[in-house]
């Protein structure tokens, strides 16, 4: 088992106790085994030491929403609202994708992600094989769902639900526990209620948490109660979605009784803020929804609706736009923002060893530049993470006790010859 002590580093902890420890960690294997101010001895008992002379550490950002495959469409379909993005844009090209399109479109997103910060992510999407592979590959942690949509013929559905349930078997806790699966109907718009009745019994069967969009515009809130007399907080619940452990997206427009639903089953919360913004869907009620103790995590949702992956720009959004809103400057704290896009993201999949650096915890973490002028003055280094760091500043990335990121270069993934095949794709994708 490989040993690791990194001497001279400043690591913010995430741990509300000790948030900011000056000294030495030491990683075994694919856990951190000491965190202190104090040199660990002896100290030649280690396989590598590394200098963090200058160097700012901290856990790696847990993404709890997206679409990876989406990246070849960044840029396609811009400044529209989200059902016609949807229908005129999004899914007539999604409905060219293959497999090989699928693959190319996550090693793209894989790639911005890693070298971002980013350690683990959440994916919803079509040909998951494809997702997986891709993550095993890179060496990313991934909770992956093959999102179902059931606006199709009764064998179709049961074709794509039978789909999900293979997936979900053949992958969840894979590489070495890397790879968790959950359930996903893609939203209460897109499945009819008896199709989201089978799928959640389905992740009972499989004992697996379920991952919905819900809520994200006002009109879907409005078509539902059209078409099903309930607003979808309450047609979920009814439906027996909060029956299992549930991660919702985007949850913008809310009802402070609905906020109290969502407490009661514990459903977690995926707040995107850059993707809201860009689609026109809305502001969510994410004071509320914290004053409440419901969990809320960070997500960028796909780079088509962003249009990066960049979750230091969601952690910082997160910060600036409740403080806008409410006109309250205390609204989102930069701790309370920080904690959404690490600790609490990974809380909200259910990962109960990732998001903060202690010993006992996976070594899932990231080295940041600090020799930057942004990084000056050293008033409050929590501070300047979240207003004023850049994913750029971002030199390693440590997933598993694995380095997949050194020096800015990827280790696990060709970057040439990703960005190169993604071009390919959409050219073929946009041709005639």
């Amino acid at each position: 088992m490989k040993r690791t002590l990194i001497t001279n580093g400043t690591f913010i902890t995430m741990d509300e106790q000790t948030p900011i420890v000056k000294g030495y960690m030491v990683v075994e294997g694919s856990r951190i085994t000491y965190l202190g101010k104090e040199a660990p001895q002896p100290q030649e008992q280690f396989d590598e030491k590394i200098d963090g002379t200058g160097k700012l550490y901290m856990p790696g950002f847990v993404n709890t929403h997206g679409h990876a495959a989406m990246s070849l469409l960044r840029g396609y379909g811009d400044d529209m609202a989200l059902q016609v993005w949807l229908q005129e844009k999004m899914w007539p090209m999604e409905g060219k994708f293959t497999s090989h399109d699928v693959r190319i479109g996550t090693m793209l997103s894989l790639l911005e992600m890693i070298k971002g910060g980013t350690t683990t992510f959440v994916d919803m999407y079509d040909h998951m094989n494809q997702v997986a592979e891709a993550s095993v590959e890179s060496g990313i942690r991934a909770c992956l769902t093959r999102g179902v949509i059931g606006l199709c013929p009764r064998e179709v559905q049961d074709a794509k639900l039978a789909e999900a349930i293979q997936f979900a078997k053949d992958w969840h806790g894979q590489a070495d526990g890397r790879i968790t699966a959950m359930m996903s109907p893609h939203g209460p718009y897109t499945c009819p209620p008896d199709y989201i009745e089978r799928i959640v019994q389905a992740a009972h069967d499989l004992n697996l948490p379920m991952h919905t969009h819900m809520s994200e515009t006002a009109r879907e809130v409005q078509d539902n109660v059209d078409q099903y007399g309930l607003r979808p907080v309450a047609h979920l619940e009814k439906l027996g979605v909060f029956s299992r452990p549930t991660l919702v997206a985007h949850a913008v427009h809310l009802t402070d009784e609905e906020i109290a639903i969502l407490k009661q089953y514990d459903v977690r919360v995926s707040h995107n803020p850059g993707s809201n913004l860009k689609l026109a869907s809305g502001v969510a009620r994410v004071p509320e929804l914290l004053k409440a103790g419901v969990l809320v995590s960070l997500g960028t949702d796909g780079a088509a609706s962003n249009n990066n992956l960049d979750m230091l720009e969601e952690i910082r959004l997160a910060a600036l736009i409740h403080k806008g809103v409410t006109g309250d400057p205390v609204a989102v704290a930069a701790w309370d923002a920080l904690k959404m896009g690490t600790l609490d993201g990974a809380k909200s999949i259910w990962l109960n060893d990732v998001g903060m650096l202690k010993a006992g915890m996976k070594a899932d973490f990231i080295a940041m530049d600090m020799e930057q002028p942004h990084f000056y003055p050293r008033t409050n280094l929590i501070s300047h993470v979240v207003y004023s760091a850049s994913s750029r500043d971002v030199t390693d990335v440590c997933i598993d006790g694995r380095f997949v990121v050194r020096k800015g270069e990827c280790l696990t993934m060709d970057e040439e010859k990703v960005k190169f095949e993604a071009q390919q794709c959409f050219e073929r994708l946009t041709a005639g």
